[in-house]
């Protein structure tokens, strides 16, 4: 199977998921109780109609989803579809440059209404955010120089004295190699767009990371190639992040991704990206 068919063949099941969730339901507060969602005007969906921007944090530097072009712009799939939901609410997206490690704490600051840029659900997340409805399965794999793909084929065979997994601090990433890696080196790279770079010149031998990411630069960097793509190391989920508590806001987003998804529009996102 290819392996970004296996990525898309959760789109049909996603979209069944937020048919059900297209009206997101609040919990149920506790006698006299008071929820930040209770008064409409304090929501962001009221905030961003009245502004007319919608502004949105994003690292920039993670291909497909979000990435930082030298002018300034920024491309990918997240990009295009927040364009979209921009332009459901006639509003335009304000970009706030941020990184993997702050990406919670500028969202609970309120320097932006959302949080996007191939970011995964983990329940650490979800104690402090919101997370829209998954548009997409996309779980862990390993990316090598192709000359090693059949010696790091599992955990246990990356997970040797002498084997350097690299990894980019303060996201998902991160965590997996924190939490998997016991006996190989582990090494911290700040600077996600070149991390792949470090393989290449042989300062590091592993990295694990999204599968969509890993296939996408096997392309790019001639010499890297993703470790069984259609299998990934672990079950994953990428949503974008909403401020706690917003209902309201939450459940447009749902309701728009739900609609993109049965229209056809998030597939024409997927395939000019993903091909």
């Amino acid at each position: 199977m290819h392996p970004f068919r296996s990525i898309r063949l959760v789109f049909v099941w996603l979209a069944a998921a937020l048919a059900l969730a297209g009206c997101a339901m609040a919990p149920k507060p506790a006698d006299g109780a008071a929820t930040a969602s209770a008064s409409p005007s304090a929501s962001h969906l009221d905030a961003v109609l009245k502004s007319g921007v919608l502004r949105v944090c994003t690292p920039g530097d993670y291909r497909p989803f979000s990435f930082q072009k030298p002018d300034g712009s920024y491309e990918g799939i997240d990009i295009d579809l927040v364009n979209g939901l921009a332009a459901s609410l006639n509003a335009k997206p304000q970009w706030i440059k941020t990184s993997w490690a702050n990406l919670l704490p500028d969202l609970t600051a309120g320097k932006c209404d959302m949080a996007v840029g191939g970011i995964t659900v983990t329940t650490d997340r979800q104690k402090l955010a919101f997370f829209s409805t998954p548009y997409m399965v996309n779980g862990k794999t390993p990316i090598a120089r192709c000359a090693d793909v059949a010696k790091y084929q599992t955990v246990a065979a990356i997970d040797k004295p002498g084997v350097r997994v690299i990894f980019n601090p303060g996201g998902s990433n991160e965590r997996y190699a924190r939490a998997n890696f016991k006996e190989a080196q582990l090494i911290a790279h700040g600077d996600n767009l070149t991390i792949f770079d470090e393989l290449l010149a042989r300062r590091a031998d592993v990295f694990v990371t999204e599968t969509a990411e890993a296939i996408t630069q096997q392309k790019l960097k001639p010499g890297l190639c993703a470790v069984n793509p259609d299998k990934p190391l672990q079950y994953g989920e990428m949503a974008w992040l909403l401020p706690r508590d917003d209902v309201a806001f939450k459940a447009f987003v749902d309701q728009w991704l739900h609609l993109s998804l049965a229209g056809g529009d998030f597939q024409r996102v997927m395939d000019h990206w993903l091909k």
